[in-house]
């Protein structure tokens, strides 16, 4: 029986062995590419605007620019980002550093359940239906992930943060549970191996891309967290294998969507091929990114124009209103991620984008 691939064999293989390959690469070359591994302007571009910021609007496709799925669901598009507002003003009232924590703790989880959601949907394709392999498939993925967030907030501070400096919480006496946890995630790892060889033996197939996602996981999660104490490191680790499966996703449904609702805009878009889908994406992200750098990082005025940091920050009230607004596609993204790619929500597009071939 071949295995059970999601888009076919090579294009799986470039994707998720691919971007975490590049990955890896990138981040063994961060002290010929970085200056003491910082990430440069040109890095910011590629991999936090063209890819980290970028995959979050490609969303759009599956949601609000497919007027059908607007009315489908026009409780939940309306509520999720009017909900994410509010309560992130509630939040950066408290103070900014409470608003950024629990973004960057919300986020985190969406990274790490995104990494479960692909096994979940390779263990789908080959038919795995036992509890055993659903429970182990889980706990792997939240060891491979877990224990570098463990490593992280034990050895804080680091040359690199989620979001703002002071996000994650310092929890120095996790120390002295790592190597605990080390020794847990060696058990659940060899566990994995011990059941998929198993497996195999009575006659299942090899499910090459599962085994695959649950490894570059773990390696890359391990590299750019525990191994190396670089931004660059980490910013490439962190965004190249989680964004580019995202938008490979995102693709694939934009052109089965497309064939289904032919003169729509996701159609208008799948029409002219990814370079208009990646350019559309890029678009939303650049006008995001320009709004926060000129309203309030005041970062990078050689890219979006601006007086840089010398002009006058917004006002407390204003940062309180404006911040969480310019959050609210990102928190959208982490919402809705949770709700759309659930099985007994799939319909014939979005089946078919994940290798069901629905007809």
């Amino acid at each position: 029986m071949a295995a059970p691939w999601i888009w076919g064999r090579n294009v799986d293989l470039a994707v998720f062995g691919g971007s975490a390959a590049a990955a890896l690469l990138l981040a063994a070359l961060s002290p010929a590419l970085s200056e003491e591994g910082a990430l440069p302007m040109w890095g910011w571009v590629v991999f936090v605007l063209a890819i980290d910021v970028a995959h979050v609007h490609t969303t759009l496709f599956r949601t609000y620019l497919d007027r059908d799925e607007l009315r489908r669901r026009k409780v939940l598009y309306t509520a999720v980002p009017l909900l994410c507002w509010v309560a992130g003003v509630a939040l950066h009232l408290a103070s900014s550093l409470t608003f950024w924590r629990v973004l960057a703790y919300v986020a985190v989880f969406h990274f790490v359940r995104q990494q479960a959601g692909w096994v979940a949907i390779y263990r789908a394709r080959a038919g795995e239906r036992a509890r055993l392999d659903r429970v182990l498939d889980d706990a792997l993925i939240y060891a491979a992930t877990g224990f570098p967030l463990l490593h992280w907030h034990a050895h804080l501070p680091r040359s690199f943060r989620w979001f703002v400096e002071g996000d994650f919480v310092t929890v120095s006496w996790l120390r002295a549970l790592l190597p605990v946890a080390g020794v847990l995630y060696g058990g659940l790892a060899l566990a994995y191996v011990v059941r998929n060889v198993w497996r195999m033996r009575a006659g299942a197939p090899l499910n090459a891309g599962k085994h695959l996602v649950v490894a570059a996981t773990a390696i890359t999660w391990y590299v750019g967290i525990v191994a190396l104490d670089s931004d660059f490191a980490f910013t490439v680790t962190n965004v190249i294998a989680h964004g580019v499966p995202y938008m490979a996703l995102l693709w694939g449904y934009t052109r089965e969507r497309g064939r289904e609702r032919p003169g729509s805009v996701v159609a208008r878009v799948a029409a002219g091929g990814f370079a208009a889908f990646l350019a559309t994406a890029l678009a939303f992200a650049f006008f995001e990114e320009l709004l926060w750098d000129r309203l309030v990082w005041h970062d990078r005025p050689s890219l979006f124009g601006g007086p840089g940091r010398e002009a006058p920050w917004l006002g407390p009230l204003a940062l309180s209103l404006i911040v969480p607004l310019l959050a609210v596609p990102q928190a959208t993204h982490y919402v809705l991620d949770a709700v759309l790619w659930r099985r007994r929500d799939t319909r014939k597009a979005q089946a078919r984008a994940l290798g069901f071939g629905a007809s």
